[in-house]
């Protein structure tokens, strides 16, 4: 928001203050200024020049060679081609070497054959506005070769002033609203300012009427006798000082009351109002109105509209309609001040994209006791500008609203106490006294009445008005002191352990294992549960206006992680990807606090790990990337200080997405179900749209955390180096289809009798030549002992002990 030095000026007396250190002021206090700028710096290099002499090119009709005086001796000779340049005139002159704004630099030049040494500048050229008919005629008195700026007053600074630190305080969003605030930190009185009423007619009011309670006050205010032109000069200076663009008057006064004293305000046609007057209610479905800047919008029935003869003029709070604005020469008008609900016109102005001023403003909890006092500061300044005007009818104001404005307790001892700061009552009184609070102290408390401007959404509390009283105090000045407070060990978070455990996963899984971690919404669609197979499982169900699609949370982080694939599929030939979050299973829902109410859901953390790559030929089985999931899991718990997981199969109770033959369930020591590893099922990845172009190989893990807290961790014991080289034995297993290889691996385990150290499953081949439900595992083997170097003899008695425990398991050892 930009905010004009010269403006405040209007609200208090700033005689002597410098606006940069204002503007420090108010960041220490009040808002974030971002900037002090100068106003229209150009124009304090262009001068006030008298034409002294007016006469045509010799060589051009359209042209004048006019002797110009600009304070410096001798007249300059100066080229013009306005129509309305004469001898006697006052004017802005550009001399040789001004810059003027679009970066245009003024130099000596020949026209026509005719010297020139400047430029007699129009007021779009200064960027003044829009007028490019004439020179710009300045008024007389003037003193010939001042500054333009400081000859008429345009000398200002713009103070930009962060929004969002505006976003709790209403009443900052116009000039007077600032200015109290810089009263209160200069010490000087706010000038005062008459906000009532001129003289209203005896005819009936307006007819206003509100159907919805989005309008909680609705003012409307006739005039007759209006006759539109072009502003005052102060009045368009101060609003392009603050980025607004003069337009007429009606325009300029509107916009001037709203960034005056922070309420917007319409004026419509009464001419084309119906004879039903006003009515303020949603729109009705298939609604269209075409705004001010020439949009036809089409309206849904949550947008307020003002309406009249049962056709929208106006989107409440964001612009007028096409329909009733005010054309040349309408001499009857109707003012709207309004207050209307901040999350109505913020709905309706991000659904279309149209942020006005006025939306911004109604997005803030605007005073619903300012639209009064805005109808009057309109009404008195447009009385002063065209004394003829009159209003004929009565006030209409209707709306079911009520005085915001309260009262609070304030003790000084809890000020002093919070502040750090020995103000006593007297002070502290004084300080709120001049932000505009009144204090009343009864029995050694204050009583603090909040304004109606204060206690919308902002000062509610007695900590508000510490906080009040601190930041105008200066924070500053507050004295150094140690702190002082009881040193006792923190309370014992059992999450902690939770979140430090998760830590631990996403630096192994993000660092050595190059995943990628992504961060889903809790809310899945019932599509994509329909898809992974979880549609009936039950869910806990959610209103969800913002995606009305997402109305479960989910039970598992895994489909988060599969509704991703497609996209990333597309991108990526290989996608590795893991999200760590929570999961909620209504059907086993935690204690409630009381017997009367329901628990809430139970929580399950987890880990959910996706790796997928399109398919390729010939490749090698631990290529394949279930069996690359799996070595990841094992990586992660290894990295974890955890014992090995033992991995089995899955018979039932694995999730509707898992492959039925290739799935996994792993359990480190009595911690079961610690990890689930299956492939995805072909079914889901065709209703994922993982087929045809884009078919993919898709594994899924997934880890309980809380399991993973409860595992124990691997016993840590010194192991010298060895001293005795190993010898390396391949050995391939003939084994029925049902035996897992984990039954295989400890079985060599069991053959070394402790020398085993080292194994490594290199093949696995299924054939005609194994018979029906066979299969052929080959690992390669490293034998070692810490007493003796082996031979040949202890490999052949190794064998011979592997070979007699794999018949156990219906297994051969192929020699």
């Amino acid at each position: 928001m930009h905010v004009s030095f010269n403006w405040l000026g209007r609200h208090v007396d700033l005689t002597g203050v410098d606006a940069r250190e204002l503007a420090l002021k108010l960041t220490m206090t009040t808002c974030e200024v971002e900037g002090v700028e100068p106003f229209a710096p150009h124009l304090a290099a262009v001068t006030v020049g008298h034409v002294v002499e007016r006469a045509p090119h010799p060589d051009a009709d359209k042209l004048s060679v006019c002797q110009v005086d600009v304070g410096a001796g001798a007249p300059i000779q100066i080229v013009c081609g306005a129509p309305n340049v004469r001898t006697g005139l006052l004017v802005a002159v550009a001399t040789t070497g001004t810059t003027l704004p679009g970066d245009l630099k003024i130099k000596k030049s020949k026209i026509r054959g005719a010297e020139s040494n400047g430029m007699i500048c129009s007021v779009r050229e200064l960027g003044l506005g829009d007028d490019h008919d004439g020179i710009w005629e300045l008024p007389g008195a003037l003193e010939v070769g001042r500054p333009v700026a400081e000859a008429l007053g345009l000398a200002d600074w713009v103070i930009e002033i962060d929004n969002k630190s505006l976003t709790h305080r209403p009443d900052l969003w116009g000039h007077r609203g600032i200015a109290r605030e810089v009263a209160a930190l200069l010490g000087r009185p706010l000038k005062t300012l008459d906000l009532t009423l001129p003289p209203l007619g005896t005819g009936p009011a307006p007819k206003l009427r509100i159907e919805d309670p989005a309008c909680s006050r609705y003012i409307g205010l006739a005039l007759d006798g209006f006759v539109n032109g072009p502003s005052p000069s102060w009045l368009r200076h101060l609003l392009l000082a603050v980025g607004q663009r003069p337009i007429d008057l009606l325009v300029d006064l509107s916009n001037f009351v709203m960034l005056d004293l922070g309420q917007p305000n319409h004026a419509f046609d009464r001419a084309k109002l119906g004879a039903d007057g006003i009515v303020v209610r949603k729109a009705r479905a298939g609604e269209r109105m075409t705004t001010l800047d020439g949009e036809a919008r089409a309206l849904e029935p949550s947008d307020l509209l003002i309406t009249s003869g049962g056709a929208p003029v106006a989107l409440a709070g964001i612009m007028g309609g096409e329909g009733s604005k005010v054309e040349a020469g309408t001499s009857s008008l109707l003012l709207e001040v309004a207050t209307f609900a901040p999350a109505v016109v913020r709905r309706t102005s991000s659904r279309l994209g149209l942020r006005t001023d006025s939306s911004a403003r109604f997005e803030k909890h605007l005073d619903p006791t300012l639209p009064l006092a805005a109808a009057g500061h309109y009404a008195n300044l447009l009385r002063a500008l065209q004394p003829a005007v009159t209003f004929p009818l009565a006030l209409g104001d209707v709306g079911d609203w009520s005085d915001p404005a309260h009262t609070l307790t304030l003790r000084g001892e809890v000020v002093r106490r919070d502040l750090g700061a020995d103000l006593d009552d007297a002070r502290i009184a004084a300080i709120l006294t001049a932000l505009g609070f009144g204090v009343r102290t009864v029995a050694g408390v204050m009583h603090v009445d909040v304004p109606a401007a204060r206690a919308t959404k902002d000062v509610t509390m007695e900590r508000d008005l510490v906080e009040e009283v601190g930041r105008a105090f200066g924070y500053g000045n507050v004295p150094e002191a140690p702190m002082r407070a009881p040193v006792e060990p923190p309370p014992h978070d059992a999450s902690w352990h939770r979140r430090a455990l998760a830590r631990r996963i996403e630096d192994r899984l993000a660092g050595a294992a190059r995943f990628r971690q992504t961060l889903s919404y809790s809310f899945q669609s019932d599509s994509l549960l329909a898809a992974v197979g979880a549609g009936d499982a039950p869910h806990v169900r959610v209103a969800n206006p913002v995606a009305p699609e997402l109305t479960r949370i989910r039970r598992d982080v895994a489909p988060s992680l599969l509704a991703l694939l497609p996209a990333a599929r597309r991108e990526r030939e290989s996608v590795r990807l893991f999200e760590i979050g929570k999961g909620y299973r209504p059907e086993v829902a935690n204690e409630p606090a009381a017997p009367t109410e329901r628990g809430e859901p139970r929580e399950v953390h987890q880990v959910a790990l996706v790796l997928a790559r399109a398919p390729r030929t010939g490749a090698r089985f631990d290529e394949d990337v279930f069996f690359q999931l799996r070595a990841v899991v094992d990586d992660v718990v290894a990295a974890l200080g955890l014992e090995a997981a033992a991995w089995s199969a899955v018979s039932d109770g694995a999730p509707a997405w898992a492959h039925p033959a290739k799935r996994l369930t792993a359990a480190i020591g009595d911690a079961s179900d610690v990890a689930l590893l299956a492939a995805l099922d072909p079914g889901v990845a065709r209703a994922l749209g993982l087929d045809g172009e884009l078919a993919t190989e898709v594994a899924v893990a997934v880890l309980s955390i809380d399991a993973l807290l409860a595992a124990p961790e691997r016993a840590r014991r010194f192991t010298p180096l060895a001293k005795f080289p190993g010898v390396k034995v391949d050995v391939a297993i003939v084994a029925p289809e049902a035996v897992p290889s984990a039954t295989l691996s400890a079985a060599i385990e069991q053959a070394g009798k402790g020398a085993v150290a080292g194994t490594e499953l290199f093949d696995v081949y299924r054939g005609e030549s194994l018979g029906a439900g066979q299969k052929s595992l080959a690992w390669h083997i490293l034998l070692r002992s810490g007493a003796k170097t082996l031979d040949e003899g202890d490999v052949q008695k190794f064998l011979g002990r592997l070979e007699r425990l794999l018949a156990e398991s219906g297994a051969t050892l192929r020699r």
